[in-house]
């Protein structure tokens, strides 16, 4: 068929296309089959002559160079008109539904993308195809539909017909694709319309049948089927959106504001009303009581896309929840209860974001917190007031259908009796709704002795028991007794009356549209009479209505069966078959014998079926091994026996037994292959037949491994996978490893729980006993992968995406399965001390967090263990401590290990950090020893060496008493004394063990130590504040210290005065025994100890005075007022006592 006609010629087609009446419709079926076949020839000698008579008008014209691609370009159109031409009659001939699909998807690319000069040429012959019995071809038509006029728009007219005849077809899924085909035509029409300079009748006619189409599908609201409601919904919500103006917040292509107002083929005002009545219509099925929960919440969903698309709805959808949140359809089960209420939800938090939302604050917060939303999750959504007034209101705001008109600008229309009135279109709208009017009315009247009242009386109808649907969806009251409560519950009592009929808001509302309805009435009237006036007076001649063009649908009707009455002579026009026609048959053949089960089964043939079928696949294959493979997976149970007869027949010619000569396993392997990833994309039902395809088969290969390796990769079938290839180690023993290896390779799987079942699978065969040395050289393997610098892409080929650097996770993968055996053989220890050693830094700190799980399975009488702790190579201390700690976290550490660690320690890694964990083994003198390096480490493992010595269960070689007492006789040469005071202070931030006894002993065998710790009187002052009745204890350590003369001692000295200072008044007495320059040097460093030990002493009695040394007394007095001093110092040279007159006791008249 040529590519090039004549535009005359199409000129004149298009014309009879479009007459009112068709020349087909006279043709019988027959004919019209014929017509079509040869359609392609008429039109080539059509245009033939046309196109000769131009060619020549045209060549004289043009180069040679440009005739030679003209030339070059008029013969690739005709090559792919021939093979479009080809593609068609298979299509038409053909059997399989396929292969038919197939070739006319080909036709789709040839015509829409290659050259689309031939979509014209072929539109009938590819819309034919909607007569097809197969329902995906028909829908095929319908595709091939919208691209077509996405590609060129002036096809809708001749296809527009197509669509109303595909909604009316018997199949659920085409109606449904002429539904969403028609809503994306739609806005393509308005746009188009919008578009042209002039409208002609052609395009009038078009737009009417898009509007039949689109009031057809409006009908089909009231389909039995929930998933074309759920469609027209959709579809309405397209028109909604389509058929609206634009507000501040909307940014959509297409609304009424693209429409110009001179387009006569458009009227944008009822436009707008049919799109409210569509919206009314939604809202309706929104609150219908026997609206099932999908269409439900499809319409929730639409609604709310409305409602942010054109503000000017929001209102009305918010109501609209309000009425479901108060009344959801009695049909909804429990369930459906819960996911209406989870969607309405949602849809309020999507409504909450819109920039208007603001003044719906409480009526939706009220809402959501019904339905269980918390109050920061709501004021978290809502758009706050100063954003929401940013906003520039957008310049389609300025409208004229928007703007309020002035009283001067409005159109004033005089009557037939004289009398002036404004348009309706000026009229005030209603105030509010019936429920608006309702719940204002209610508000004063929910008083709360008319609510108690409420309550009480409805108690009345309580039912015994508490509703399963009640306590499901009830959500506290959070705001109760507010006014924003308040009006939320007479919006939902308004609700409820209003459904009923009754209220206020009903009654106004009924009066109102009788008020409309009288007005309409008395319009109509004054209208009538004016024209009959008019026709009377015949002062106009009424025209007739102009006849509407009709549309003819393209494609024709469909053709029946070619049945020639003429006979022919069979002998005189046979011919040779060709190779194409002869596979063609014989795949018609065998088509037939398959399709022939049961009544071949009937006759007790099926066992000579089966043997045609699988020797003729097995030897021919291509399509008729395809033919048998999917005949096997329509019902995989019943035919799994001819499914393994055609496998045994692939083994037989894959080992000679009937020709003598082996063929390729690869045949063998691919109808396996083939078979079982069939069957695995079934239902559930059928996958558990896959085991079979492993168990039966006479031969394994290493591609069916590989498949079983990809089939335990989802995660539906890993379970079952992963038991099949362990059974299949003990039923095929000579391809244990390669099922072994399946097992293996999935232990480096990126899913957790693919890898952890894997694990557990090798495990399980590793403690049965059988391929221990395999399942720990594959671990050994996996671990040395964590040597390499980078990972290696070819071992991880589970990875969605190849591994460029190790990472925790990737590391974990690498150890899932060692750290699984380690347990259970302890020699691969060693393995990973040589391993640990050679890694990096990030690698080293995963493996020592992974190894708590392992080693908690070990005990420490291993002798691997305690080996590997006596040989420890050297670089891995680090991983032998951590293993330690693990050990001895919850149980003490034995004598062997104390043994290896210890030598260890003194003959290799003098690090102090190998003795923590098993200080609670070692003798005293050792923990002594070792406190000065332990405690110069960092100060979280220095409150571990004391919660293991101090505050663990585990008997400890020294007591908290001997622990304090060492940390003050540490040699400062050893340690630096600000961290021994660190590490004192440790001790006594542990007040449960540090009791007032405890140290009271620790004072007191400090006091016995020689020379005094240097930090005995800071120990001293710190637990006189931990325990303030230790104070006479206190009081007696310093009149010890003046016996051991603690003046000498610089530091202690110090700390002597700062605890005399905290101790008064008791520690006056304590002073007055020190020796007058000890004193003196006191009271000049402490001035706030002068004035009060004074006054001290003159409270004593003369006999207490009498025991006070002259030279102590001398020292008191230079620091009293000279009048005080003289007194003093008379008496004490007479030797009388100042206050009783009497002599001074024997040997203190000389002091």
């Amino acid at each position: 068929m040529s590519g090039h006609h004549s535009s005359c010629a199409w000129k004149d087609q298009d014309e009879r296309r479009y007459q009112s009446t068709s020349s087909r419709s006279k043709t019988t079926s027959s004919d019209y089959a014929m017509e079509q076949q040869y359609l392609p020839k008429k039109r080539a000698e059509n245009e033939d002559s046309n196109h000769k008579s131009r060619k020549k008008a045209v060549d004289c014209r043009r180069s040679t160079a440009a005739q030679f691609f003209v030339e070059e370009e008029t013969v690739q159109e005709a090559v792919t008109a021939d093979r479009v031409v080809q593609l068609l009659r298979d299509a038409s001939l053909a059997r399989d539904d396929q292969g038919k699909l197939k070739n006319l998807q080909t036709v789709q690319e040839l015509i829409i993308k290659k050259e689309p000069k031939l979509l014209d040429n072929f539109l009938d012959e590819v819309i034919t195809f909607q007569h097809d019995q197969n329902p995906e071809v028909r829908k095929f038509a319908l595709n091939f539909i919208e691209d077509a006029c996405k590609f060129d728009i002036q096809i809708l007219p001749k296809v527009v017909g197509n669509l109303i005849i595909l909604l009316n077809d018997q199949a659920v899924s085409v109606q449904k694709k002429v539904i969403q085909t028609t809503a994306k035509l739609y806005t393509l029409t308005i746009k188009w319309l919008c578009k042209v300079k002039n409208v002609d009748e052609v395009m009038e006619a078009t737009w009417t049948w898009m509007t039949q189409l689109k009031h057809n599908i409006f009908a089909l609201l009231e389909s039995d089927n929930e998933g074309v409601r759920a469609l027209v919904v959709k579809f309405m919500e397209c028109i909604v959106i389509t058929q609206t103006f634009k507000d501040q917040y909307s940014q959509d292509d297409l609304s009424l504001d693209s429409i110009p107002v001179i387009l006569k083929i458009f009227r944008p005002r009822k436009m707008e009303e049919e799109a409210k009545d569509i919206f009314q219509r939604i809202v309706d099925l929104h609150g219908a009581s026997h609206v099932s929960s999908y269409n439900l919440m499809t319409c929730m969903q639409v609604l709310t896309t409305i409602a942010r698309k054109r503000f000017e709805f929001f209102p009305k959808v918010l109501q609209a929840f309000e009425s479901l949140h108060a009344n959801l359809p009695p049909t909804l089960s429990q369930s459906q209860v819960s996911s209406v209420r989870k969607s309405l939800k949602l849809q309020l938090f999507i409504l909450v974001k819109h920039p208007g939302a603001v003044e719906f604050h409480s009526r939706i917060s009220i809402m959501l917190s019904d339905l269980g939303a918390s109050p920061q999750q709501i004021n978290k959504c809502f758009p706050t007031i100063e954003n929401a007034k940013k906003r520039s209101i957008s310049k389609d705001s300025e409208r004229d259908w928007a703007k309020k008109p002035k009283i001067e600008d409005v159109p004033i229309i005089t009557k037939a009796d004289g009398s002036q009135s404004k348009p309706e279109y000026f009229k005030s709208k209603a105030k509010d709704t019936a429920i608006d009017i309702t719940a204002e009315d209610l508000v004063p009247k929910l008083t709360p002795i008319n609510v108690a009242d409420l309550v009480l009386v409805s108690m009345l109808s309580l039912s015994d028991t508490l509703p399963a649907h009640f306590q499901s969806t009830y959500t506290p009251i959070a705001a109760a007794g507010t006014e924003p409560q308040v009006k939320h519950l007479s919006r939902l009592l308004a609700t409820q009356l209003t459904l009923a009929g009754l209220g206020k808001g009903v009654e106004e509302m009924k009066a109102q549209a009788d008020n409309t309805k009288l007005d309409l009435s008395d319009e109509d009237d004054d209208f009538s009479s004016k024209q009959i006036q008019t026709v009377v007076g015949q002062t106009v001649d009424p025209k007739p209505k102009k006849q509407a063009l009709v549309l003819m649908p393209s494609g024709g009707p469909p053709t029946k069966s070619n049945k020639y009455s003429k006979r022919l002579d069979f002998p005189s026009v046979t011919k040779p078959l060709t190779d194409e026609e002869s596979d063609r048959l014989c795949q018609a053949a065998y088509s037939r014998i398959l399709n022939a089960e049961k009544s071949i089964a009937k006759r007790g043939a099926a066992g000579i079926r089966t043997k045609i079928l699988t020797t003729l696949a097995t030897q021919f294959r291509d399509d008729l091994a395809t033919d048998l493979k999917n005949h096997i997976l329509e019902n995989p149970r019943s035919r799994l026996e001819l499914a393994f007869n055609w496998i045994y027949q692939e083994y037989s010619a894959y080992r000679g037994f009937e020709s003598s000569v082996e063929g390729p396993v690869e045949l063998y392997e691919e109808t396996i292959n083939q078979l079982l990833s069939g069957v695995l994309e079934n239902d559930e039902q059928n996958r558990i037949l896959f085991s079979r395809f492993f168990i039966d088969p006479p031969y394994v290969t290493e591609g069916m491994a590989e498949c079983l390796k990809v089939i335990c990769t989802d995660e539906a079938v890993t379970e079952t996978g992963l038991q099949l290839a362990k059974s299949m180690t003990i039923r095929r023993p000579t391809k244990k490893l390669l099922f072994l290896g399946v097992i293996s390779d999935l232990t480096l799987h990126e899913n957790v729980e693919i890898r952890s079942k894997a694990v557990n699978a090798a495990v399980e065969i590793h403690e049965s006993g059988n391929m221990k040395s395999f399942i720990e050289a594959f671990a050994l393997r996996s671990l040395k992968f964590l040597l390499s610098d980078t990972p290696s892409p070819s071992n991880f080929v589970f990875f969605s995406q190849p591994p460029l650097a190790w990472s925790e996770e990737l590391t974990k993968v690498c150890l899932h399965l060692y750290l699984a055996l380690l347990p259970i053989n302890h020699k691969l220890i060693h393995d990973l001390g040589t391993v640990y050693v050679e890694t990096s830094a990030d690698i080293k700190r995963t493996i020592l967090r992974a190894l708590e799980a392992p080693v908690k399975g070990m005990s420490m009488a291993s002798p691997e263990l305690l080996r590997f702790v006596e040989k420890c190579p050297k670089g891995a201390e680090t991983l032998v401590t951590r293993i330690i700690h693990i050990l001895t976290d919850k149980a003490p550490p034995s004598a062997e290990l104390v043994a290896r660690v210890r030598d260890l320690y003194r003959k290799r890694v003098p690090d102090v950090r190998f003795l923590i964990p098993i200080i609670n083994g070692l003798t005293k003198r050792e923990v002594i020893s070792a406190l000065p390096e332990l405690i110069k480490l960092n100060p979280t493992v220095v409150k571990e060496v004391f919660h293991r010595l101090l505050g663990s269960s585990f008997s400890s070689p020294l007591t908290p008493a001997e622990l304090l007492v060492a940390l003050h006789t540490i040699d400062p040469t050893k340690c630096n004394l600000k961290i021994v005071i660190k590490a004192t202070s440790l001790c006594f931030e542990e007040k449960n063990v540090y009791t007032q006894v405890v140290l009271a002993m620790v004072m007191q065998q400090l006091m016995e130590q020689n020379p005094l710790p240097i930090l005995l009187m800071r120990t001293v002052i710190q637990s006189l504040a931990n325990y303030p009745h230790l104070l006479g204890f206190v009081t007696n350590i310093l009149q010890r210290l003046i016996v051991k003369q603690v003046w000498k001692q610089k530091k202690i000295w110090e700390g002597f005065i700062k605890c005399c200072q905290r101790t008064k008044p008791q520690s006056f007495q304590v002073l007055l025994q020190l020796p007058p320059p000890q004193l003196q040097e006191v009271l000049h460093s402490c001035p706030d100890l002068r004035d009060p030990l004074c006054q001290h002493v003159e409270t004593f009695t003369d006999h207490q005075k009498a025991h006070i040394s002259k030279a102590v007394i001398d020292v008191l007095a230079s620091f009293r007022p000279k009048d005080e001093t003289d007194s003093i110092s008379d008496l004490h040279s007479e030797g009388i006592n100042e206050r009783t007159g009497e002599p001074l006791p024997p040997g203190q008249d000389h002091m």
